[in-house]
């Protein structure tokens, strides 16, 4: 029964996350983990914001 537990707690949680990569990537997000939201200094520069070491 434990395992059964585990397992559906397991399946939610990656749920989640592919649901929600899979939604940020619809509306064009184009850096999901960019830790300064898009916001820095470096969107405005060829390549977008998250391809520039912060």
């Amino acid at each position: 029964m434990t395992d059964i537990i585990l397992a559906l707690v397991i399946l939610t949680l990656v749920g989640g996350a592919v649901r929600y990569i899979y939604k940020s990537h619809k509306k064009g997000v184009k850096c999901i983990g960019c830790p300064a939201g898009c916001s820095c200094s470096y969107k405005n520069r060829e390549g977008g914001c998250c391809n520039e070491k912060h």
